[in-house]
């Protein structure tokens, strides 16, 4: 989960899965909406799919990156276990 909040606190990282959230895209098509160089973005790629956020999938000649939902709903439910009053707390 550690890799995940790291991975999370940068925006281009966060920018990245806002348009994987709309479909699979290749890493040239994900550099396209960015102006920095490709091997930046494939580090930024890199570090998501170590945080376990994203995968990818050989189609052809092409890597295709897609979130993966899974690590997503484990750091939600994690979150919200900060909105449930615990009954040793309770007064």
């Amino acid at each position: 989960m550690k890799e995940a909040f790291k991975a999370l606190a940068d925006p281009t990282r966060r920018e990245i899965l806002d348009l994987l959230k709309k479909g699979d895209l290749t890493a040239g098509e994900i550099a396209d909406q960015f102006d920095m160089s490709k091997p930046s973005i494939s580090q930024h790629l890199r570090l998501l799919k170590q945080a376990g956020l994203v995968d990818d999938e050989k189609k052809g000649q092409f890597i295709y990156y897609h979130l993966n939902i899974t690590v997503f709903q484990e750091l939600i439910s994690w979150a919200m276990t900060f909105t449930h009053k615990g009954d040793a707390h309770d007064v």
